[in-house]
């Protein structure tokens, strides 16, 4: 017995091999096809995946896109402050990679451009924050000159940044004219002194404002532990992102936790559309590679009617001559699929750099999906194929299929 399914495998392989040796115009077309189409479907379906982190690096440039304020009352002002405590409990990463949190404290002073004379002042928003760190939730701003301190080195916190309108208005000037001039802050019966350290240009009110470090906001406006609100640069997507919310609500049940909508919804609206896109491109292609495979099969089934009819003659089960032809195509859409797949992962990669700038990385995850369609595809269009299991042996001696 053991002998019988041994002859049996072996027959069955050179007639596997024997169909797609037999004519190698119309097998070399249909590779093409189920190349091309996989080479197309690797390429969409890892620009697809690679596109959701480029959005997401993208819209992170654009700064913070989760904000934590205090709940909102009708009470006194103190109220309407965080304690400065809340930094702690916010989680350092989420899915792996650092969550940036950066404090802000808003008071309204007067500001004199010359600390001797008082004169000139100006009342503005001084902002208290976290100088060094501040650019990780506001990264578009352009800063004038590189940070002349490290915040632990004496004096740090006595560095100031002028937003572009203020810094102009203060010195009847160049904006970076301002540069190192040194400022009174004073509000009420507390003063600070601080040097312009940067002029920034933000494009929005914080032109309009002074930034101090926050211990220095905090002392003059006689708010020790005290902010207004923190910024979070929350990495990941929309979905992460909101899951990253929903845990903080729980951890801080106190405060008001609320997303920046207009990034983390447009990032999620625009990703949706280009995944939308790919994936019907995809869809399409496959179909249309299935089809052009189908054109190619039907010939096929043409031209074997008498190698069916002999071999169901000579007692070939239907089943066993439809495995034949499926065997066929699931090999063929293999070796295409292995080839195609690794051409569309490198098409990618060129895609990407012709189009972001940056070469798309390769998604392990792509290749298997890839050579896994387009096995299906070829399956799928073998179709025609299964017409010759309605072939009478007889027929086929006669002459009449």
């Amino acid at each position: 017995m053991r002998g019988a399914n041994h002859t049996n495998r072996t027959m069955f392989w050179r007639l596997v091999r024997r169909f797609i040796t037999g004519n190698p115009g119309r097998v070399v077309v249909i590779l093409l096809a189920l190349g091309a189409g996989a080479t197309i479907t690797a390429a969409l379906l890892n620009l697809q995946i690679d596109a959701k982190r480029r959005l997401t690096t993208e819209f992170r440039a654009f700064g913070a896109n989760v904000v934590i304020a205090p709940r909102d009352s009708e009470s006194s002002t103190q109220t309407q402050l965080l304690n400065q405590d809340v930094l702690a409990r916010i989680p350092t990463d989420a899915n792996g990679q650092p969550v940036h949190a950066v404090p802000f404290l808003y008071v309204v002073g007067d500001v004199f451009p010359d600390a001797d004379t008082r004169q000139n002042s100006r009342q503005v928003v001084i902002t208290g924050t976290d100088l060094y760190s501040m650019d990780s939730v506001v990264p578009a701003w352009k800063l004038d000159s590189p940070m002349p301190l490290h915040p632990r080195e004496p004096g740090g916190d006595k560095n100031c940044f002028a937003g572009e309108r203020v810094a102009r208005q203060l010195h009847s000037g160049e904006p970076h004219s301002s540069l190192g001039a040194e400022l009174l802050l004073l509000l009420g019966t507390h003063q600070e002194k601080c040097y312009i350290s940067n002029v920034f240009s933000a494009g929005g009110a914080e032109d309009d404002q002074i930034f101090t470090d926050l211990s220095t906001a905090q002392r003059l406006a006689s708010l020790s532990s005290r902010i207004s609100l923190i910024q979070l640069s929350v990495p990941g997507t929309p979905v992460d992102i909101q899951n990253f919310i929903v845990t903080l609500r729980q951890r801080l049940p106190d405060v008001d936790v609320r997303p920046i909508r207009q990034f983390t919804e447009g990032e999620a609206k625009i990703y949706d559309r280009i995944s939308g896109v790919l994936t019907a491109t995809v869809a399409l292609v496959l179909v249309l590679t299935a089809l052009c495979v189908m054109a190619a099969m039907t010939n096929v089934a043409m031209e074997r009617r008498n190698d069916v009819g002999l071999m169901k003659a000579i007692g070939g089960a239907t089943r066993r001559v439809l495995r034949l032809f499926l065997v066929e195509a699931a090999l063929l859409g293999l070796s295409s699929g292995i080839l195609g797949a690794a051409l569309g992962i490198v098409l990618s990669m060129w895609l990407g750099k012709a189009v972001f700038g940056i070469a798309s990385r390769p998604r392990l995850i792509v290749y298997p999906v890839a050579v896994v369609l387009t096995i299906i595809v070829a399956i799928a269009g073998a179709y025609p194929l299964r017409r010759l299991a309605n072939i009478r042996p007889a027929s086929v001696f006669r002459g009449e299929a």
